[in-house]
Protein backbone atom coordinates (compact mmCIF):
# COMPACT_ATOMS: atom_id res chain seq x y z
CA UNK A 1 0.00 0.00 0.00
CA UNK A 2 3.03 2.35 0.51
CA UNK A 3 4.57 4.65 3.35
CA UNK A 4 1.43 6.32 5.32
CA UNK A 5 3.12 9.97 6.07
CA UNK A 6 1.34 12.79 8.16
CA UNK A 7 2.27 15.66 6.41
CA UNK A 8 2.09 19.51 5.59
CA UNK A 9 3.45 20.65 2.50
CA UNK A 10 2.92 23.59 0.11
CA UNK A 11 4.37 23.58 -3.76
CA UNK A 12 4.99 27.01 -5.20
CA UNK A 13 5.63 28.38 -8.09
CA UNK A 14 7.21 32.16 -8.78
CA UNK A 15 5.91 34.02 -11.86
CA UNK A 16 8.76 36.66 -11.62
CA UNK A 17 11.57 34.16 -11.33
CA UNK A 18 9.90 30.74 -12.73
CA UNK A 19 11.23 29.04 -10.18
CA UNK A 20 9.16 26.11 -9.01
CA UNK A 21 9.67 24.23 -5.22
CA UNK A 22 8.15 22.27 -2.43
CA UNK A 23 8.41 22.54 1.07
CA UNK A 24 7.49 19.99 3.50
CA UNK A 25 7.48 18.08 7.11
CA UNK A 26 6.43 15.28 9.00
CA UNK A 27 7.19 13.66 11.78
CA UNK A 28 8.75 10.37 9.83
CA UNK A 29 12.10 10.43 8.75
CA UNK A 30 13.70 11.83 5.50
CA UNK A 31 10.24 13.12 3.92
CA UNK A 32 12.49 15.10 1.55
CA UNK A 33 13.42 11.54 -0.34
CA UNK A 34 9.75 10.94 -0.51
CA UNK A 35 7.68 13.49 -0.74
CA UNK A 36 8.95 16.52 -3.16
CA UNK A 37 9.22 15.72 -6.94
CA UNK A 38 10.19 18.89 -9.20
CA UNK A 39 10.94 19.76 -13.07
CA UNK A 40 12.51 23.05 -14.04
CA UNK A 41 10.01 24.57 -16.61
CA UNK A 42 7.14 22.22 -15.77
CA UNK A 43 6.13 21.74 -12.32
CA UNK A 44 6.17 20.83 -8.58
CA UNK A 45 4.26 17.91 -6.95
CA UNK A 46 4.17 16.84 -3.25
CA UNK A 47 2.37 12.71 -2.58
CA UNK A 48 1.55 12.43 0.86
CA UNK A 49 -0.72 10.35 2.98
CA UNK A 50 -0.51 6.75 2.05
CA UNK A 51 2.55 7.98 -0.22
CA UNK A 52 2.69 7.04 -4.08
CA UNK A 53 5.84 8.53 -6.01
CA UNK A 54 4.52 7.37 -9.15
CA UNK A 55 1.74 9.78 -8.84
CA UNK A 56 4.23 12.64 -8.79
CA UNK A 57 6.34 11.14 -11.65
CA UNK A 58 3.88 10.72 -13.57
CA UNK A 59 1.54 13.95 -12.93
CA UNK A 60 5.00 15.51 -13.72
CA UNK A 61 5.31 13.68 -16.96
CA UNK A 62 1.89 14.41 -17.85
CA UNK A 63 2.88 18.03 -17.60
CA UNK A 64 5.51 18.41 -19.48
CA UNK A 65 3.55 16.93 -22.34
CA UNK A 66 1.41 19.99 -22.18
CA UNK A 67 -1.09 18.98 -19.84
CA UNK A 68 -2.17 21.73 -17.10
CA UNK A 69 -1.04 20.42 -13.42
CA UNK A 70 -5.19 20.09 -12.66
CA UNK A 71 -5.98 17.66 -15.71
CA UNK A 72 -2.50 15.43 -15.02
CA UNK A 73 -3.55 15.01 -11.00
CA UNK A 74 -7.06 14.29 -12.50
CA UNK A 75 -5.54 11.47 -14.82
CA UNK A 76 -3.13 9.87 -12.19
CA UNK A 77 -5.47 9.38 -9.66
CA UNK A 78 -7.98 7.72 -12.20
CA UNK A 79 -5.45 5.10 -12.50
CA UNK A 80 -4.79 4.64 -9.18
CA UNK A 81 -6.47 2.12 -7.21
CA UNK A 82 -5.86 3.59 -3.89
CA UNK A 83 -6.82 6.93 -4.54
CA UNK A 84 -8.72 7.46 -1.28
CA UNK A 85 -5.56 7.27 0.79
CA UNK A 86 -3.51 9.49 -1.48
CA UNK A 87 -2.75 13.10 -0.24
CA UNK A 88 -1.37 15.00 -3.31
CA UNK A 89 -0.74 19.00 -4.22
CA UNK A 90 0.72 20.17 -8.06
CA UNK A 91 1.52 23.26 -9.37
CA UNK A 92 2.07 23.65 -13.03
CA UNK A 93 4.91 25.99 -14.83
CA UNK A 94 1.93 28.13 -15.63
CA UNK A 95 1.02 28.84 -11.52
CA UNK A 96 -2.04 26.05 -11.96
CA UNK A 97 -2.73 24.54 -8.92
CA UNK A 98 -4.89 21.19 -7.65
CA UNK A 99 -4.59 19.21 -4.41
CA UNK A 100 -6.49 15.67 -3.93
CA UNK A 101 -7.04 14.63 -0.18
CA UNK A 102 -8.78 11.31 -0.46
CA UNK A 103 -11.52 10.05 2.48
CA UNK A 104 -8.98 7.35 4.05
CA UNK A 105 -6.86 10.39 5.09
CA UNK A 106 -6.41 10.49 8.51
CA UNK A 107 -7.70 13.75 10.18
CA UNK A 108 -7.46 16.44 10.48
CA UNK A 109 -7.02 16.42 7.26
CA UNK A 110 -7.84 19.48 3.99
CA UNK A 111 -5.91 21.41 1.40
CA UNK A 112 -5.92 25.06 -0.03
CA UNK A 113 -5.83 26.06 -3.81
CA UNK A 114 -5.10 29.61 -5.51
CA UNK A 115 -2.61 30.66 -8.31
CA UNK A 116 0.36 29.74 -7.57
CA UNK A 117 0.66 27.61 -4.72
CA UNK A 118 -1.14 24.68 -3.07
CA UNK A 119 -1.04 23.45 0.42
CA UNK A 120 -2.31 20.76 1.92
CA UNK A 121 -1.83 18.13 5.11
CA UNK A 122 -3.06 15.49 6.87
CA UNK A 123 -3.08 13.95 10.57
CA UNK A 124 -2.65 18.36 11.31
CA UNK A 125 -3.97 19.40 14.73
CA UNK A 126 -6.56 21.45 12.88
CA UNK A 127 -6.71 23.24 10.09
CA UNK A 128 -4.96 26.27 11.21
CA UNK A 129 -2.06 24.88 10.07
CA UNK A 130 -2.78 25.65 6.10
CA UNK A 131 -4.47 28.70 7.03
CA UNK A 132 -1.05 30.04 8.64
CA UNK A 133 0.56 28.64 5.37
CA UNK A 134 -1.80 30.11 2.66
CA UNK A 135 -1.62 33.86 4.36
CA UNK A 136 2.00 33.34 4.82
CA UNK A 137 3.02 32.46 1.05
CA UNK A 138 0.41 35.37 0.07
CA UNK A 139 1.75 37.99 2.29
CA UNK A 140 5.48 37.62 0.62
CA UNK A 141 5.02 37.15 -2.71
CA UNK A 142 8.15 40.24 -2.94
CA UNK A 143 10.53 37.68 -1.47
CA UNK A 144 12.55 34.72 -3.72
CA UNK A 145 10.29 31.64 -4.03
CA UNK A 146 12.41 29.50 -1.88
CA UNK A 147 12.30 32.27 1.28
CA UNK A 148 8.29 32.24 0.89
CA UNK A 149 7.88 28.13 0.95
CA UNK A 150 10.40 27.99 3.93
CA UNK A 151 7.82 31.12 5.78
CA UNK A 152 5.10 28.96 4.93
CA UNK A 153 6.40 25.88 6.11
CA UNK A 154 7.55 27.88 9.19
CA UNK A 155 3.92 29.12 9.75
CA UNK A 156 2.23 25.68 9.60
CA UNK A 157 4.18 24.63 12.26
CA UNK A 158 3.86 27.34 14.47
CA UNK A 159 0.32 27.05 13.96
CA UNK A 160 -0.11 22.99 14.80
CA UNK A 161 1.69 21.15 12.17
CA UNK A 162 1.76 17.32 12.38
CA UNK A 163 -0.28 16.14 15.79
CA UNK A 164 2.17 13.38 16.11
CA UNK A 165 5.11 15.58 16.41
CA UNK A 166 8.03 16.32 14.51
CA UNK A 167 10.73 14.61 12.64
CA UNK A 168 11.89 15.77 9.44
CA UNK A 169 11.67 18.66 6.61
CA UNK A 170 12.72 19.41 3.20
CA UNK A 171 12.82 22.22 0.73
CA UNK A 172 13.42 21.89 -2.92
CA UNK A 173 13.72 24.40 -5.35
CA UNK A 174 14.21 24.20 -9.26
CA UNK A 175 15.19 27.00 -11.40
CA UNK A 176 16.53 26.39 -15.15
CA UNK A 177 18.25 23.75 -15.27
CA UNK A 178 17.64 19.69 -14.57
CA UNK A 179 19.42 19.54 -11.40
CA UNK A 180 17.92 21.57 -8.52
CA UNK A 181 18.63 25.14 -7.52
CA UNK A 182 18.24 23.97 -3.87
CA UNK A 183 17.68 20.52 -2.29
CA UNK A 184 18.22 20.66 1.68
CA UNK A 185 16.72 18.28 3.92
CA UNK A 186 17.06 17.39 7.50
CA UNK A 187 16.31 14.02 7.89
CA UNK A 188 15.89 13.61 11.64
CA UNK A 189 15.72 16.06 14.43
CA UNK A 190 13.43 17.58 17.22
CA UNK A 191 12.87 20.72 15.38
CA UNK A 192 13.42 19.85 11.81
CA UNK A 193 11.69 23.33 10.50
CA UNK A 194 14.11 25.77 12.71
CA UNK A 195 17.06 23.49 11.93
CA UNK A 196 16.28 23.70 8.16
CA UNK A 197 16.15 27.61 8.52
CA UNK A 198 19.13 26.74 10.03
CA UNK A 199 21.11 25.25 6.82
CA UNK A 200 18.52 27.42 4.62
CA UNK A 201 20.80 30.60 5.97
CA UNK A 202 24.11 29.11 5.10
CA UNK A 203 23.20 27.21 2.27
CA UNK A 204 22.23 30.55 0.81
CA UNK A 205 25.76 32.26 2.08
CA UNK A 206 27.65 29.40 0.87
CA UNK A 207 25.93 27.07 -1.43
CA UNK A 208 24.00 29.48 -3.61
CA UNK A 209 27.02 31.34 -5.05
CA UNK A 210 28.52 27.76 -5.79
CA UNK A 211 25.21 26.16 -7.75
CA UNK A 212 25.41 30.19 -9.33
CA UNK A 213 28.75 29.01 -10.62
CA UNK A 214 28.04 25.28 -12.09
CA UNK A 215 27.46 24.48 -15.70
CA UNK A 216 24.41 25.06 -16.97
CA UNK A 217 22.70 23.76 -20.65
CA UNK A 218 24.91 25.75 -23.53
CA UNK A 219 27.31 27.06 -21.09
CA UNK A 220 29.13 23.42 -20.29
CA UNK A 221 32.59 24.88 -18.37
CA UNK A 222 30.88 26.89 -15.84
CA UNK A 223 32.43 29.77 -13.87
CA UNK A 224 32.99 30.43 -10.21
CA UNK A 225 34.71 33.79 -9.18
CA UNK A 226 37.92 34.19 -7.15
CA UNK A 227 35.64 35.38 -4.06
CA UNK A 228 33.43 31.89 -3.77
CA UNK A 229 36.49 29.67 -4.78
CA UNK A 230 38.58 31.51 -1.98
CA UNK A 231 35.18 31.17 0.20
CA UNK A 232 35.12 27.29 -0.57
CA UNK A 233 38.38 26.61 0.02
CA UNK A 234 38.14 27.65 3.36
CA UNK A 235 37.19 25.83 6.30
CA UNK A 236 33.29 25.77 7.49
CA UNK A 237 33.33 27.56 10.49
CA UNK A 238 35.51 30.45 8.52
CA UNK A 239 32.76 30.60 5.89
CA UNK A 240 30.16 33.25 5.99
CA UNK A 241 27.64 32.03 8.34
CA UNK A 242 29.67 29.52 9.81
CA UNK A 243 28.46 26.12 9.83
CA UNK A 244 30.10 22.60 9.70
CA UNK A 245 32.96 21.87 12.67
CA UNK A 246 36.56 22.94 12.96
CA UNK A 247 39.43 20.50 11.70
Amino acid sequence: MGLHLATFSIVGHCPRSSMLGVAVSTAVPAVGALCPHVKAGVGAVSTQSWVNPYLAIDALQLMERGAPGPEALEQVLAADDGADLRQIGVVDAQGHSASWSGDGCTSWYGHITEENFAVQGNMLVGEATLTAMAEAFRDSASLDLAERLLLALEAGNSAGGDKRGKQSAALRVHHTEDYPWLDLRVDEHPQPVAELRRVYTIAKLQLLPFVAGMPKRGQPAGSLSESVTEMLLAPPPNRPGGGGSAP
